[in-house]
């Protein structure tokens, strides 16, 4: 029987401040499991992270470390350590240790006990705003019911997932990537931890209200096609009350009531209109972009450099910016 190999992938954007304590808690809660492997995705940093956590990798074999060519994003760069994890299982964490790594062997052991996919769920979180946590929390519930995707509330990326699982989710390609409702729509075997979520260690967020106000609308196209059937309803909307203050014009004409002719109407008309059709064009722009990413078929990242990797994996990478390996055992 094989030895386990476990695969934990940690993207990191301008992290130097949390870096290395992050791993220093990482290599001490997965010493205990049989075989481990650290994968860390530099999204294209500006600061020191890539170095720090290279020096680092030269004395500790179990950390891999990927340099992408340029910042592409979070959901990106987790797909990218999700291509190069080796492991039978394949868990997703960030590196601003408000999720905990001491957390990953409690859900290695769900695994064991037969799930493919184990989510890890916020019973609190602290070091956010009142907004944020009420915003998130009407947003998943909102997700759930119109998107018909089993998201489960209260989780993000944190979680951990069989090698049944990461095939399926490496089979899905598509540019505009939410990753949660990626894996909420396998299905499979699933099970959940509860945990506390700490404030951010150190540093700042690298999702601010405009890049979190991107991925839910991301979360939204990507996964429903409410918005069109809801642009369709202003349409129809937007005719009824047409029809409606003619009818109210006739009434007041008829009364005898004083009003500037044609302005009222002519202005109501335009700008009522004029509005629904600019929204229906930015809802229905929104699905046509996307349509546009796909048929370019741009690869979805390229790697400038790698550190801790086996040579054939180096080698590679010397040679071509392009995901192509397979580093299944």
């Amino acid at each position: 029987m094989s030895t386990e190999l476990h695969s934990i992938v940690v993207p990191m954007y301008n992290e130097e401040a949390v870096a290395e304590e992050f791993l220093a808690r990482a290599q001490q809660a997965f010493a205990p499991l049989p075989g481990y492997e650290i994968i860390v995705i530099d999204d294209g940093s500006r600061d020191r992270t890539f170095e720090i956590v290279s020096a680092i990798a030269e004395g500790d074999p179990h950390i891999k470390v990927v340099r992408f060519a340029r910042n592409f994003g979070h959901q990106t760069a987790t797909t990218a350590g999700i291509d190069l994890a080796a492991g039978d299982t394949v868990s997703v964490i960030d590196a601003d240790l408000q999720d905990p790594p001491e957390l990953i062997p409690e859900m290695i052991e769900r695994w064991r006990a037969g799930a493919d996919i184990v989510f890890a769920v916020r019973e609190s979180r602290a070091g956010e705003s009142a907004f944020k946590k009420a915003t998130a929390s009407g947003y998943y519930r909102l997700l759930r019911r119109i998107a018909k995707v089993d998201i489960p509330v209260d989780t993000a990326d944190f979680r951990l997932m069989s090698r049944k699982a990461v095939e399926g989710l490496k089979s899905m390609r598509e540019r505009s990537r939410y990753m949660r409702g990626l894996v909420g729509w396998m299905g499979l075997e699933r099970a959940e931890i509860t945990y506390h979520r700490d404030p951010r260690a150190a540093g700042e967020t690298k999702y601010p209200l405009r890049k979190m106000a991107r991925l839910a609308l991301d979360g939204i196209v990507s996964f429903s096609t409410i918005p069109l059937h809801v642009a369709t309803l202003f349409g129809v909307c937007a005719a009824s009350l047409s029809f409606v203050y003619a009818f109210y014009a006739i009434i007041r004409k008829m009364t005898g009531g004083y009003v500037v002719p044609g302005w009222a109407s002519i202005m109501v008309a335009v700008l009522f209109v004029g509005g629904v059709q600019l929204i229906t064009l930015g809802v229905v722009g929104e699905y046509i972009g996307r349509v546009y990413d796909e048929v370019r078929q741009r690869p979805l990242y390229l790697i400038r450099d790698v550190r801790g990797f086996d040579e054939p994996t180096a080698e590679h990478f010397a040679n071509s910016p392009l995901p192509t390996l397979d580093r299944r055992r």
